[in-house]
């Protein structure tokens, strides 16, 4: 049978699958009639997890309206995973030990294309019942400006043309806002969920920023700048999420296809996106968000779905646990190595017992010294789960290429924090790091775009590749001596380390352990063994 409202009754039948016990034609026209609820980002963690801790409100008759999703990077996913089997999917969660647990997500009950729908969305804003307006799209949608710290040709043209006309999908809300304010400057929440440092700040500023170069232009006026500066008119709460959700996997749905279900085939878009009617994921969930809700907002702690709310105090120490010490840098020296040395999975990288040892020494080793506890998780059982657990979960089908992406957007916060805080400690020693400097020196190896072979092989995409290989250039695999300090301007680069590493005395520790990886074929997994004895 084919995923659709039709055949809702039919797949309620279905005993594997876990069906919505509330009325979705009800709880749809609950929603248009009186917004609560607005998500920009359609993507798989979204579907996945957000959509699952209003799904639990709704099950439990602790809300009445379901979520609507706009889209404004890839309208694919819309006309492909969203309209074709009426706005639902099947979420299904893999465990370590083999057993799929599959649910029909029912509380996406609307779903939006920015570039066609925005008269939708104004409505939308204007509702005075809408409480949130939340985000995952992604750390660079917030990005107003280039790594070399000018604005981008697309926010230059939003600051000169009218806010009915945005492009950049910050310029776009600021607009939303805008137009709130004019119907009424009704409160709200401006939430992100994207896996980003100070990810409510981040939009706040990009926010203020156009909103301000409207105001020179006589688009918007001064009142419009004391709302969105006044937070209990309009806040942007912090967040930390957490769920790995990879590209949907062909053994999910061949699993779903035995189920009864058609239909089931992924989708890869004109602009790469990996999607399908269905979302696979891991067990693990967090998502611990400032308690700072102008207009009230659902009692997303009694989601049961890993849901914290707290101060904005307790939101920074989590998301700095998770991404400067427990998740993030391990899976990124895990990304690289593993591409480096061809395993096809992170599960098969974190059971490489070189790569294994790595994680743990910068987890355990380096990282953990300098991690304050935020009380509510626990940095030491949080590590354990994530190596033991969730990286060690054979089901979990991520790539090593997918988490290689946007490295160099990723290595300041993931490992740059680590580095500070033994600068600023009185009792470590920055020359008592060395993990970390091997996590770099692959990743230059890793630009070189040849595997430990000597093979060939891709490299993820990044804003700051083309660059990057620029400064690697003369440099040849089977030829350690073609090194001619190529890297050191780089090492230098604040903006990449959050650090100057030469400053600090790394920069020839990563450049000893970039040469020896040049040797030949074996020569990065010889180097890992070298240092990791």
């Amino acid at each position: 049978m084919k995923l659709c409202l039709n055949n809702l009754a039919e797949i309620k039948q279905i005993k594997e699958i876990k069906a919505p016990i509330y009325d979705i034609e009800k709880i749809k026209k609950n929603t248009m009639e009186a917004p609560k609820w607005l998500h920009f980002g359609a993507g798989n963690i979204f579907r996945a997890y957000v959509g699952k801790m209003q799904q639990n409100l709704l099950n439990k008759g602790l809300e009445n309206t379901g979520i609507i999703v706009a889209e404004s990077f890839d309208n694919e996913i819309i006309d492909k995973v969203y309209k074709p089997y009426d706005n639902l999917t099947l979420s299904v969660r893999l465990s370590k030990d083999g057993d799929f647990s599959t649910e029909l997500i029912g509380s996406i009950v609307e779903s939006l294309k920015v570039e066609t729908d925005m008269e939708k969305l104004e409505e939308i804003v204007k509702a005075k019942t809408l409480q949130m307006i939340s985000f995952t799209i992604t750390e660079k949608g917030y990005n107003l400006k280039t790594p070399d710290k000018s604005y981008m040709s697309i926010v230059e043209e939003d600051f000169k043309n009218e806010p009915s006309k945005a492009k950049h999908i910050m310029s776009i809300i600021t607009n939303l806002l805008n137009i709130r304010f004019k119907n009424g400057a009704t409160p709200i929440a401006i939430v992100s969920m994207d896996n980003c440092a100070g990810n409510g700040e981040r939009i706040k500023v990009a926010v203020q920023d156009i909103a301000n170069h409207w105001l020179e232009k006589g688009y918007v006026d001064k009142d419009f700048i004391a709302y969105i500066e006044d937070e209990s008119k309009v806040s942007f709460p912090v967040s930390m999420i957490d769920k790995i959700t990879p590209r949907p996997a062909e053994a999910v749905k061949e699993y779903l296809e035995k189920l009864g279900l058609e239909d089931m085939e992924i989708v890869v878009t004109s602009k790469n996106t990996y999607s399908g009617p269905f979302v696979n994921s891991e067990e693990a969930e967090y998502f611990v968000v400032e308690d700072k809700f102008p207009n009230g907002r659902p009692q997303l702690e009694e989601s049961e779905a890993g849901v914290y709310i707290t101060d904005r105090d307790t939101v920074d120490k989590t998301e700095r646990m998770k991404v400067t010490t427990c998740l993030n840098p391990l899976h990124t020296a895990l990304a690289i190595y593993g591409c480096l040395l061809n395993e096809k999975t992170i599960y098969s990288a974190v059971s490489n017992p070189l790569l294994n040892k790595l994680i743990k020494n910068i987890g355990y080793g380096e990282a953990l010294k300098v991690v304050e506890s935020p009380k509510i998780l626990d940095p030491k059982a949080f590590i354990d789960e994530v190596i033991d657990e969730r990286f060690a979960n054979p089901y979990i089908p991520d790539q090593p290429e997918r988490i290689a992406t946007d490295t160099s957007q990723k290595v300041g916060i993931r490992y740059g924090e680590t580095l500070k805080a033994y600068l600023d400690s009185k009792e470590l020693n920055i020359s008592d790091i060395k993990y970390i400097p091997l996590v770099y020196a692959g990743w230059f190896r890793y630009l070189l775009g040849i595997d430990d072979n000597g093979c060939q092989r891709s490299i993820s995409p990044d804003p700051m590749l083309t660059m990057l290989q620029e400064k690697l250039s003369g440099i040849e695999f089977g030829k350690p001596e073609t090194y001619q300090g190529q890297l050191r301007e780089i090492l230098k680069n604040k903006m990449i380390f959050g650090v100057d590493l030469e400053e600090i005395g790394l920069a020839e520790t990563v450049e000893k352990y970039f040469v020896e990886m040049l040797v030949g074929p074996e020569a990065v997994n010889n180097t890992l063994k070298k240092y990791l004895k």
